[in-house]
């Protein structure tokens, strides 16, 4: 009998896995904290006798290294890869065997497309196909992406990608489980995986790499890629050097005075808590990335790269778990942190800072109140918290509606009038905002909130839109799809 244990990387939309038999047992595209693996391994009871990358990741900093390190375990690589450390090159039909007793071994299928040296891995259990690693190549639904290497390769990795789809359909029974890294929000996916599970089978006739004839998959899958978050660039060198072992030991503990100091000095001091608790009161400066969203992908991607970070947690548990989610994209130490109440976190005399919420209802309202419903110039200013503090107010100095989605995701409809900046470009970018108060939002709230943090920190009235955007229209706003 064999086992396959899912080790989820929710935060990255990734998944890493545990495979083996009763006694040993091999890791496959493990995540950076190795010791969560370890854990896993020991609760089946069973040794890791190896540890398989399917690729050289550009979304997270491998734990494979130090993992093969600590186990003994031979470190399986695609020979392809350019590494700098030693490991056991795979290729082409290599075959591993992972637990002699169970009869379980690992055969390597090359399936470029995602990387030129993508490699997959089929788990057999006496020499029958049970299951198979496809890494960053078949996914649900859809395929990894090929424009994360370079630029001049995308198009002929595209269609690698369609080739090696096919030879994993060609080559293995519909029974058999597909078990990708990618796809389950990462954005090395070309696509969203819908669902958990799936087999050859069932992609046979759902994925497009193997129901569109490879011309009309390639276009559209050129067509529908979209933006690549920054701190790619430094995951594919980080792990091709051989990433070092983490620290997850707690950081310097900062007090109000040094918080100022940090920020005074233009490094980033990032408050954790949930963007309700944030608005209501944070340190002036300070910017918010909820620990409970996708913290590790949007703060990677907005911070300048290597600058100090300053974690504000409201308690040692939250503080850890973001220490943890951090170090996976290569935010090893932050230089400092506090946790507890925020009133602790400013100097004495010092007030917090704050700024208003809204739906997109009130934006609608106010908007209807000006009689210029959807326009970026709508004035006024008015809490919407409270409905006759806003049937007393009159268009003013003017207001801007800011949308910091995604271009692909405004494609889909967005509020007439508004600016559009997406979240992770607006740093850069906060000149170009108009005069006014700033209404922004996004798709559900969380990336509206990191965007209206910013704002607030560079002193601009804000308003945060925390509401789904399905909502917009429902509201009486005008959306438009061109």
């Amino acid at each position: 009998m064999f086992f396959v244990d899912t080790i989820e990387v929710a935060g990255l939309g990734n998944r890493s896995y545990l495979a083996g038999g009763g006694r040993e047992a091999v890791v496959i595209d493990p995540p950076r904290d190795v010791d969560r693996v370890i854990a896993a391994a020991a609760r089946r009871g069973v040794r890791i006798s190896h540890v398989v990358e399917t690729h050289v990741h550009n979304d997270y900093v491998t734990g494979g290294p130090e993992l093969a390190r600590l186990t003994g375990a031979a470190y399986l690589v695609p020979a392809g890869a350019r590494v700098a450390f030693e490991r056991t090159p795979v290729r082409d039909g290599d075959g591993t065997v992972v637990d002699a007793d169970a009869g379980l071994t690992l055969r390597a299928l090359a399936t470029p497309g995602h990387t030129p040296h993508h490699t997959s891995y089929v788990l057999e259990e006496g020499g029958a196909a049970v299951a198979v690693f496809t890494g960053g190549s078949l996914l649900i639904g859809t395929v990894g992406r090929p424009d994360l290497v370079e630029p001049r390769l995308t198009e002929d990795l595209a269609r690698a990608q369609h080739a090696s789809a096919h030879r994993l359909a060609d080559e293995l029974p519909d029974e058999t489980a597909v078990l990708p890294t990618h796809g389950f929000g990462s954005f090395c996916s070309a696509g969203r995986a819908e669902g958990g599970a799936t087999t050859i089978g069932k992609e046979r006739s759902a994925n497009e790499a193997l129901t569109r004839d490879v011309d009309t998959f390639v276009a559209d899958l050129l067509a529908g890629l979209d933006e690549v978050p920054a701190y790619y660039a430094y995951m594919g060198p980080a792990n091709a050097a051989g990433p070092a072992p983490v620290d997850l030991t707690p950081p310097a503990v900062a007090d109000a005075d040094e918080i100022a100091a940090r920020l005074a000095a233009g490094e980033w001091v990032v408050d954790l808590r949930n963007r309700v608790a944030f608005a209501e009161g944070h340190v002036a400066g300070s910017l918010n990335f909820e620990a409970e969203g996708q913290l590790a992908t949007y703060l990677a991607w907005l911070i300048p790269w290597g600058r100090p970070v300053t974690l504000l947690a409201e308690s040692a548990g939250q503080l850890a778990a973001a220490q943890r989610e951090l170090v996976r994209v290569g935010i090893d130490r932050p230089a400092a942190a506090a946790t507890g109440e925020p009133s602790t976190w400013v100097r004495e005399g010092e007030r917090l800072a704050a700024f208003r919420r809204a739906t997109f209802a009130d934006l609608a309202d106010l908007a209807g109140r000006a009689d210029v419903a959807g326009r970026a110039d709508l004035a006024g200013r008015a809490d919407p918290a409270d409905p006759a503090d806003l049937a007393g107010r009159h268009p003013g100095d003017g207001l801007v509606v800011l949308d910091v989605r995604r271009s692909s995701e405004r494609a889909g409809g967005f509020i007439e009038g508004s600016v559009h900046i997406p979240v992770h470009a607006l740093h850069g970018r906060l000149g170009e905002i108009p005069a006014g108060e700033v209404w922004v939002h996004c798709a559900g709230g969380m990336r509206a909130a990191i965007a209206a943090s910013l704002l607030d920190a560079a002193g601009r009235q804000v308003v945060a839109v925390d509401d789904a955007f399905t909502g917009a229209e429902k509201s009486g706003l005008t959306v438009r799809t061109a």
